[in-house]
């Protein structure tokens, strides 16, 4: 059976200080309770190692919200998956839409660093979804299996195992506007067959697919209770714990 997964991805928020006050809140709300789901919140690197030793992680896994392409060297700024590992972390988020458009992240980019966080023992998140212009156009599907493609169907099946896909249709990130439930649904259901044409259909019934867009508390009950989807990568609505916990609460 695959994992249910409610993954808070908090972006550039919070200092060091706040983000764990909130961690710390969070895993105080969880204590004495077993979610329907596996929890994850993706942190900013600054706060990965305070936060990994600050809460429960048996219950609470931390995230990454990126890794370098490259394993170790002269790359000033950048953070490697191994220095992921080290801090307590368990999850990478790769390939979100902000990175690859904001930062010209390609699918060769994005084949090295899902290869790099699999050696290191992480479980990447991995991104995949299309911009207005193109659902508009009727191509979504296209698009993001050739998104799926180039990245992640290069894998073995047993590493394709080891990842979470998670669709985040670009034009519902932050704006309010959701994918209509049958939408999220239809596109889910698209993207698990093509891993079944890809990697046969027990593999593709075992991978958990998120949905990320604009997911919040009134709408997560609808979202969840679809048959492909397996949760939800949360962007604004895991900033604040107590909606949070109501989206971890909609299994």
């Amino acid at each position: 059976m695959r994992k249910n997964i409610v993954a808070g991805n908090w972006k550039m928020n919070k200092t060091l200080q706040e983000g764990l006050a909130l961690a710390t809140e969070l895993d105080e709300a969880l204590k004495g309770t077993t979610p329907n789901c596996d929890v994850v919140i993706g942190t900013p690197f600054i706060h990965l190692a305070s936060v990994a030793a600050a809460i429960d992680t048996t219950k609470i896994g931390v995230a990454a919200q990126n890794c370098a392409d490259k394993e170790s060297g002269a790359y000033t700024g950048e953070i490697s998956a191994a220095m992921v590992k080290s801090t307590g972390a368990a999850y990478v988020i790769l390939g979100h839409s902000e990175r690859r458009e904001y930062y010209h992240e390609t699918s060769e980019i994005l084949n090295s660093k899902v290869a790099l966080a699999l050696a290191n023992g992480l479980t990447p998140i991995y991104c995949c979804g299309e911009a207005l212009d193109i659902r508009n156009a009727n191509t979504q599907n296209a698009f993001v299996q050739t998104q799926l493609e180039e990245t992640v169907f290069n894998l073995s099946t047993e590493d394709f195992k080891k990842i979470v896909i998670a669709y985040e249709p670009i034009w519902a990130i932050g704006t309010g506007v959701t994918a209509s439930t049958e939408q999220a649904q239809e596109m889910l259901a698209f993207i698990r067959s093509i891993i079944a044409a890809k990697f046969g259909k027990d593999v593709a019934d075992s991978t958990s697919i998120l949905y990320g867009g604009s997911c919040n508390a009134k709408n997560a009950p609808e979202l969840f209770a679809q048959p492909d989807i397996d949760g939800g990568l949360i962007g604004g609505a895991s900033l604040k714990v107590a909606d949070f916990k109501a989206i971890i609460d909609a299994f």
